[in-house]
């Protein structure tokens, strides 16, 4: 059967650029630490007729009718995603991460107050206090980050800087962070100096539920994710959150809703109208799949080939921040090199490896070329690989990069046997099983 046969027919632009990205996709690995492939019943709950209905507020609270169904679709979702999780409290409505972070600063701090987050260029995200964002604009940031030698945190330094400071809200998780988070300690430096201490788990939230990453839930206030990387789901974001506020008497003595309303209300109806409930349908199947036995396996497979790649990778002698990988990213390293990390990262995509380029701990470089690549694992996993494939995938990126100046001539080859090597493969949401 034809996919997308209207669309062919109404729209044969739009129809033949998603066919080129399907096939793109399809034959050649996508290495973006950020992307991955969603089920064909993901698809199918984004593109329902969801996608008419408004129900604006919350389910049995709406100023809509007509909102019987959809009601119970989002407390599917709601109720799936406080299951995968062991939450107290789960809010599926953020349209995205950086919507979602934003909740969270409406919810404990007021203009002008200080967070501890990490810099963009130590692997932190834009909405953890970053300058150029809103984050950076409205709040202080108090930055900390990976040692620039160990490539690791300093928990002694993370914790003098918060004695120091006293913010009032400690973001942990990052973009670029190869490591495993130790929740507690950071949990023990907020408590100590009465902060809030929110996780952003968007990147590793699959090794969380598969029990290959320590989880953050028990010892957080708040924690943020999206539902697309690795969780294989729609773009979106989601909060987690305890119900009940241990600072409320020192930062809302003033306000009567407790954290897990105060959550809601920032959501809606501070930052936003009515949820995208066919996108909270492809949340709920996301979800749903992600509480098997097979999602656990995936998301243990994932670290497994991560570091089946990086121990190739340091086996042909390149560099790797931070000296490996616990998760599913590693970040190659090429500040010995004349090359750059957008050299090293538009080779690899000529050549069927798709990356992105990244600074690295302590980077020289201006973060608009800089001497990383970042290299995710997630996407390589869901297509079925495993370790003995990452030694191949390890042997492209070599040939690429040994070959950068000359790379026109030589990556037809490596993009031709990369393109057979995938056709190996099932793609979920892409490949007919």
């Amino acid at each position: 059967m034809e996919r997308y046969p209207h669309l062919k027919q109404t729209d044969p632009e739009i129809y033949e650029l998603i066919r080129k990205q399907t096939n793109y996709e399809s034959s050649t690995l996508k290495m973006i630490a950020s992307e991955s492939f969603v089920s064909f019943s993901v698809l199918e709950a984004c593109g329902s007729i969801l996608t008419n209905k408004y129900a604006e507020g919350y389910p049995e609270a709406r100023y809509y009718e007509g909102n019987e169904f959809v009601d119970q679709i989002e407390n599917l979702a709601i109720n799936r995603a406080k299951q995968l999780f062991g939450a107290e409290h789960a809010n599926v409505q953020p349209y995205s991460g950086s919507p979602a972070n934003n909740a969270v600063y409406r919810a404990l701090l007021k203009t002008g107050d200080k967070l501890m987050g990490m810099p963009v260029p130590n692997g932190g995200h834009l909405t953890h206090g970053w300058k150029v964002n809103f984050s950076g604009t409205d709040y202080v940031q108090i930055p900390y980050g990976p040692h620039p030698e160990t490539g690791k945190f300093d928990m002694d330094q993370i914790r003098q800087i918060a004695k120091k400071e006293r913010p009032k809200m400690i973001w942990v998780g990052a973009t670029a962070y190869p490591h495993k988070i130790e929740y507690n300690d950071f949990a023990e430096i907020a408590q100590e100096i009465d902060a809030y201490l929110v996780a952003d788990i968007a990147h590793i939230n699959a090794l969380i539920i598969a029990g290959v990453h320590p989880d953050p839930v028990p010892c957080c206030d708040i924690v943020s994710s999206t539902s697309h990387k690795m969780l294989r789901g729609p773009r979106a974001g989601f909060l987690l959150s305890k119900i009940e506020d241990r600072l409320q008497s020192k930062y809302f003595s003033d306000h009567k809703l407790n954290l897990a309303q105060r959550v809601d209300r920032a959501v809606f109806p501070g930052l936003q109208g009515g949820p995208h409930l066919h996108i909270i349908a492809g949340m709920a199947a996301a979800f749903q799949e992600a509480l098997t036995q097979e999602f656990k396996n995936y998301g243990v497979q994932i670290v497994k080939n991560a570091k089946r790649l990086a121990d190739s990778l340091l086996a042909k002698g390149y560099y790797l921040a931070g000296g490996g990988t616990d998760t599913h990213l590693m970040i190659l390293d090429f500040r010995n090199e004349n090359f750059t990390g957008k050299d090293a990262a538009k080779a690899l995509a000529k050549s069927g490896i798709i990356a992105n380029f990244n600074m690295v701990p302590g980077d020289p470089r201006s973060p608009f070329v800089t001497s990383g690549v970042r290299l995710g694992t997630q996407s390589l996993t869901t297509m079925g690989m495993k370790e003995t494939d990452m030694e191949k995938v390890a042997g492209w990126i070599h040939r690429v990069c040994q070959n950068i100046t000359r790379i026109d001539e030589e990556s037809p080859k490596i993009r031709q046997e990369i393109a057979d090597f995938c056709s190996q493969f099932q793609i979920p949401g892409i490949t007919k099983p």
